[in-house]
């Protein structure tokens, strides 16, 4: 079973953990752990400066997946330039929900947490709370959106926020 989950994934990647974002596998790697020896892909966080390891045949369980292709960014960024979705439900029920949107490491759902908590100028400032949870999706959804794209992430912040504005004009 390890052998074709193996092969999906080599080092130098660029991989999707949910829980973290965009990484690159820098090795795979054995180690013994509690008497048994287990293959784990070693992958790094640049931006966070952090190491994860994940047993090989465990991945795609956990949620490790490829980069999206620039078809899903393309879908992405039509899901920013539509109307925001706010629905009526107590704040703290609908902060867990877009916990959950951006731990999914689903881009459309990460995408869909910018479009609805995107604020323009004249609108209400954000709370604390709000303003946090917007900042992660955006960061999310630019790390792979210049992953992707091959740029850096502050041409790839430019490139989600001009879709923003452009939906406000």
């Amino acid at each position: 079973m390890s052998k074709t989950k193996k092969s999906e994934f080599r080092p130098n990647d660029y991989v999707v953990y949910p829980a973290h974002g965009v990484g690159q596998i820098m090795s795979i790697e054995e180690q013994e752990i509690a008497g048994m020896s287990l293959e784990l892909f070693v992958i790094a966080f640049e931006k966070d400066k952090m190491t994860l390891r994940v047993p090989t045949n465990k991945a795609v369980e956990f949620g490790l997946r490829s980069l999206s292709s620039p078809e899903l960014i393309q879908d992405a960024m039509k899901t920013l330039k539509g109307k925001a979705k706010v629905k009526r439900a107590m704040w703290s029920r609908r902060a867990q929900e877009y916990e959950q949107k951006i731990n999914s490491g689903d881009l459309i759902a990460i995408a869909e947490v910018v479009r609805d908590l995107h604020r323009t100028d004249d609108q209400r400032e954000q709370s604390y709370s709000e303003r946090q949870l917007y900042e992660a999706a955006l960061d999310r959804l630019t790390r792979e959106v210049a992953a992707v794209s091959g740029s850096d992430e502050a041409d790839a912040q430019k490139k989600v926020s001009e879709v923003l504005v452009s939906r406000a004009a």
